[in-house]
């Protein structure tokens, strides 16, 4: 409708301009026409015919040419409509194709859910009970964020932290420690084939600090308390475990180096099966399981090598110790390691490369001690340790640890026998012997959901019995001479919220002394554990 508007205003304007040209030949008229009536007053006049017929033939010409301009017109509005016309199917079949797009994308993806709803309703019901189990412990870990801190009387915060656990065992054998057994031992005269108990001296107190920050360093302190330290002499005193310190240390941590000072774990030895019912000493301990908590000075740092993998270094000095019973309760008398006037050199190099999400590490450590057990003996201790954190997939994990060592009792080496002499040795001319040893433990996890795993681990620890044979007549530490220490574990631990835990575990101890039948011991262990 606009264009035919469009057209008959051209039409129009082009009709003004071509009546424009007549006017002079109007006015020529008129005023012919006045002379021929004057003519006919006067008849003296004459009527000029061939102008007329002139300008006739002129406005014929000029109407020939609008005809003309309005044909034109004519055909460039039907062209118009012709082409409004084609826009407007063209609109038409576009919004059908866009239609008919639509449609059959909702009618597969209706197809596609009503098809998938039989065979993926299984599996979304598994992740939506996954995340209904994550959302719980995820709301208590922004809860635990979102507490009063523990006030400080610096202005630097702290944070108290621990577990109260409480053991429930059941003993089918003899060991040397109902709470938390590492050897199984022989039966004694008056005590019978098996024991039931309970213990929360297991349970254990950490404290830790935040401080400020020095040269470009974070600074952080820590100390960890349980009470696995002994008994006190009094009525029923096996329920009253005394206050032991563990662990305490100060760091500085830079970005890629941190130097860390004060009673720690082996840093050279870093890994340890997982288990709940041993928390007083590492599952696996005197079973190939290297483990003290010794002072020491450390430097660690860390080079990026990609991405997805870095390199580590450590390197330190550790106090010199070597298993030894103090031989007062209140004065500190230097060790045999102690003696020698230096202390112990570790190092540990590691790879670490993330695979799964997880973290793949491989490393490798070493352990030198000098030792002076008097009048002039001397004895080198040494180690050599390698360890391994395999992740299969997201669900499985491969933890293993191994060494080869000589005289390293003091750090948990040898079933905790460090040396051997063939005589007195208050003796000068009795000879000292540095015990070769080698062990080791593997471990493999499976981690059913995120608060739900499993655990099975075997470790043993063999001391060399040529060492033990030709050496062994003073029967050592224990008073015999425990020539291997096999243990295996299996258990679960169930977290289902951040402060509660429960775990289920069975042992086997096979301890065997030189020369003589092994002794066996079965356990079974119950805990019930809420962390703060």
């Amino acid at each position: 409708m606009r264009s035919i508007s469009n057209g008959n205003r051209t039409l129009a304007v082009c009709a003004l301009f071509g009546l424009l040209p007549m006017c002079p030949y109007v006015a020529r008229a008129q005023a012919t026409s006045k002379a021929v009536a004057g003519e006919a007053s006067q008849p003296a006049q004459k009527v000029d015919i061939a102008t007329i017929v002139s300008l006739l033939q002129s406005l014929q010409a000029d109407v020939r040419d609008l005809r003309a301009q309005v044909k034109d017109l004519k055909i460039q509005q039907e062209s118009a409509l012709a082409e409004s016309v084609e826009l407007r199917k063209e609109l038409e079949q576009t919004r059908s194709q866009l239609v008919a797009q639509t449609g059959s994308a909702n009618a597969l993806a209706s197809q596609h859910v009503v098809s998938g709803t039989s065979t993926d309703q299984t599996s979304t019901e598994d992740r939506i009970a996954k995340l209904e189990e994550n959302q719980e412990l995820v709301g208590a870990r922004i809860a635990e964020q979102d507490q009063t801190k523990v006030e400080s009387a610096s202005k630097y915060r702290a944070r108290l932290s621990g577990i109260v656990l409480f053991n429930t065992y059941g003993v089918r054998g003899s060991v040397d420690n109902v709470d938390f057994p590492q050897l199984a031992i022989p039966r004694g005269l008056l005590s019978s084939s098996g024991s039931l108990g309970a213990s929360v001296r297991q349970s254990q107190i950490g404290i830790q600090g935040f401080g400020p920050t020095i040269a470009g360093a974070r600074t952080s302190a820590d100390i960890e308390f349980d009470f696995a330290g002994g008994f006190p002499e009094a009525p029923n005193g096996a329920s009253f475990g005394i206050m032991r310190l563990r662990t305490g240390t100060v760091r500085f941590d830079w970005t890629n180096t941190s130097v860390i000072g004060g009673q720690d774990s082996l840093f050279f030895s870093p890994l340890s099966p997982t288990s709940i019912a041993t928390l007083a000493i590492p599952a696996l301990a005197y079973s190939g399981n290297l483990w003290s908590w010794t002072p020491q000075l450390r430097i660690e740092h860390r080079f990026a090598l990609s991405d997805s993998s870095s390199f580590s270094l450590q390197g330190g000095v550790l106090d010199n110790l070597t298993g030894d019973p103090p031989p007062s309760l209140y004065e500190r008398y230097p060790s045999w390691g102690e003696y020698s006037g230096q202390p112990a050199y570790a190092t540990r190099l590691s790879w670490t490369r993330g695979v799964h999400g997880q973290d793949l590490t491989i490393g490798a450590g070493g352990y030198y001690s000098r030792q002076l057990w008097g009048f002039g003996r001397s004895v080198d201790g040494w180690a050599g340790s390698m360890d391994l954190k395999i992740p299969f997939g997201k669900l499985f994990e491969f933890t293993s640890q191994f060494y080869r060592g000589r005289a390293v009792g003091g750090v948990g080496g040898a079933i905790g026998q460090s040396v051997l002499w063939n005589g007195s040795f208050s003796d000068p001319n009795t000879q000292v012997h540095g015990l070769e040893s080698v062990g080791g433990w593997a471990q493999l996890k499976y981690k059913a959901t995120p608060k739900l795993q499993f655990n099975c681990a075997f470790g043993q620890d063999n001391p060399f019995a040529s060492n033990l044979r030709n050496f062994g007549g003073n029967g050592g530490y224990y008073g015999v001479l425990f020539s291997r220490n096999r243990s295996a574990l299996v258990n679960f631990i169930y977290q289902p919220r951040s402060d509660f835990v429960f775990s289920l575990e069975y042992r086997r101890l096979n301890s065997f002394i030189l020369d003589s039948k092994p002794n066996l011991a079965n356990l079974v262990n119950f805990s019930v554990g809420y962390t703060f």
